[in-house]
C-alpha cells in the first residue's frame, strides 16, 4: 500500500504537468503556420500578408489579396536534446540507468487557408492551423525515466476570419478560434525493491478564443500591422492508469487540471523599397506569466492531488528580414530571430529542455504561373545550452527517493523545413 500512494499521488502530477508545460513555454508555441514565412524567419508576419495564411499572422491581411485563394503548407520540425549527466541520484532502490541518447524527434505540423473577396472592402477566410505542440521521447532505462518518458501534445485550430477596409489606408480583421488539444505520456514508476512499472495518461478538450488585428498602409510601399490573439482557457480531463512491474493496474483514475494558453501580441512591419528589395520586422510578446502553478484535482471525488510551482515568465521574439525579388518568378528570402524561452534553470524540468534560441533562416519563392506560387524555407534554431537540477515530487516538495534527481546540462538545436502552396482563383 506504502508504494501504491507514492505512484498514484506522483503519477497525476506527472501526467498532467507535460500538458501544461506543453504550452507553457515558446519552444512549445507553434509560430510555423506557413512556408512563405519561414524564410523572414517570420519577420513582419503581422504586416507581409504574403497569401491567406495572413489569417493566422493578422486577418486584416486578407485585404491585400484578390479573388480567392487556397493556400496549403507544412513545416517538419526536428529538434534535438541530448543530455549530459553531472550527478544524478538514483530513486531509492533503483539504478540510476543509462544516458537517454537524443530526445528530439521530426514532426510535421500541417496547415491551410482559405480567402476570399466579397466585395472590395471585405474578405472572409477560414485558417486550419496546430499552434502548440510537442514530442519528446527518452530511450528506457535512462537516468530520467521516473520523471519523463515519452510526451506528446497535438493541437488544432479552426479559424474563421473576415477583414473589414476602413479607409484607403486602414482594415481591420478579427477571427474566432476553436481548439482541440490532446496529451499523452509515459514515465517509468518506482515500486522501490520490488522494481519498476509504467504510468500512462491521456487527456482532451476543447476550447474558444478570438484574434484580431489591423494594417495601416504609410506609404512609399511601408505598412505596420498590429496582431493580438486571445489565450485560451483549457480544462483537460484523462485517464491516469498504474501498472505495477507485473504489469497489473494497481490505478485507473479520471483526473483534470485548468490549463491557461498564453496570449499573443505582435507588432509588424514592412516595406518595399522599390528596388527589388523588401524589408521586414517584428516584435512578438507572448504571455506565459499567467501560469504559475499546476493544480490537479481527482475527476471524481474533487479532492486535490498536487500543487506543482511553474513560476513561468512573459517571452520577447524580435526578427528581422528581407526578400530580394530576382525577377517576376522568383524571389529569394532571409531572415534571422532572437527567441527568449519562458521556464528559468530554477524550473526546468525533463519535458521542457528549452532555452532561449536565436534564428538563422533562408528560403524563396517560385512561381510557375500568375495564380500559383510556391515557397519553401529551412531555418536552423541555435538553442543555449540549458541546465537541469529536478527532483520534484507530486506536492511540488523534494522527492529523491520517489522520482530521484536529475542534474546535468542539456545540448539543444532546432532544425525546420517547410513547403506551401499557395493558388488564386
Amino acid at each position: 500500500m506504502k508504494f501504491r500512494k507514492t505512484a498514484e499521488d506522483w503519477s497525476v502530477a506527472g501526467a498532467m504537468l507535460v500538458m501544461a508545460s506543453s504550452a507553457a513555454a515558446s519552444g512549445f508555441a507553434l509560430i510555423e503556420q506557413s512556408g512563405s514565412g519561414l524564410g523572414n524567419a517570420f519577420a513582419g508576419g503581422a504586416a507581409s500578408a504574403y497569401d491567406a495564411s495572413t489569417i493566422f499572422y493578422n486577418p486584416a491581411g486578407m485585404s491585400r489579396l484578390s479573388g480567392r485563394q487556397i493556400t496549403v503548407s507544412g513545416s517538419m520540425i526536428g529538434p534535438s536534446a541530448q543530455f549530459s549527466n553531472t550527478g544524478s541520484v538514483a530513486a531509492a532502490a533503483r539504478p540510476l540507468g543509462s544516458a537517454p541518447g537524443d530526445a528530439g524527434s521530426w514532426a510535421l505540423v500541417p496547415n491551410a487557408y482559405f480567402a476570399m473577396e466579397v466585395n472590395p472592402k471585405m474578405h472572409i477566410g477560414l485558417g486550419i492551423n496546430a499552434p502548440f505542440g510537442l514530442k519528446t521521447e527518452y530511450q528506457a532505462g535512462w537516468m530520467g525515466r521516473f520523471q519523463a518518458l515519452k510526451s506528446s501534445v497535438e493541437t488544432i485550430n479552426l479559424n474563421p476570419s473576415l477583414s473589414w477596409r476602413v479607409t484607403d489606408a486602414l482594415t481591420l480583421g478579427a477571427g474566432v478560434n476553436y481548439q482541440r488539444i490532446r496529451a499523452g505520456l509515459t514515465a517509468a514508476q518506482s515500486f522501490g525493491p520490488l522494481g519498476e512499472g509504467v504510468s500512462n495518461m491521456s487527456g482532451s478538450d476543447a476550447a474558444w478564443g478570438v484574434n484580431f488585428g489591423a494594417l495601416m498602409d504609410m506609404g512609399n510601399g511601408g505598412r505596420l500591422g498590429i496582431a493580438y490573439r486571445s489565450s485560451v482557457n483549457y480544462q483537460l480531463s484523462g485517464t491516469l492508469v498504474v501498472t505495477n512491474p507485473a504489469g497489473v493496474a494497481v490505478l485507473n483514475r479520471p483526473v483534470i487540471a485548468n490549463m491557461k494558453m498564453p496570449d499573443t501580441l505582435s507588432l509588424s512591419y514592412f516595406r518595399d523599397l522599390g528596388n527589388q528589395w523588401d524589408v521586414m520586422a517584428d516584435l512578438t510578446r507572448t504571455g506565459w506569466n499567467n501560469f504559475s502553478e499546476l493544480r490537479i484535482v481527482d475527476a471524481g471525488t474533487g479532492a486535490a492531488r498536487s500543487l506543482t510551482p511553474e513560476n513561468w515568465s512573459n517571452t520577447w521574439r524580435a526578427a528581422l528580414g528581407g526578400n530580394y525579388h530576382y525577377n517576376d518568378q522568383w524571389t529569394v528570402r532571409m531572415g534571422g530571430a532572437y527567441d527568449q524561452a519562458g521556464v528559468s534553470d530554477a524550473f526546468r524540468t525533463a519535458r521542457i529542455p528549452d532555452m532561449s534560441r536565436t534564428w538563422l533562416a533562408l528560403g524563396g519563392q517560385y512561381k510557375p504561373t500568375k495564380s500559383s506560387a510556391v515557397d519553401f524555407g529551412y531555418a536552423h534554431l541555435f538553442v543555449n545550452n540549458s541546465t537541469i537540477n529536478n527532483n520534484t515530487g507530486a506536492t511540488g516538495a523534494a522527492s529523491t527517493a520517489t522520482v530521484g534527481r536529475l542534474a546535468g546540462s542539456y545540448k539543444n538545436s532546432v532544425d525546420i523545413l517547410s513547403v506551401q502552396y499557395a493558388h488564386s482563383f
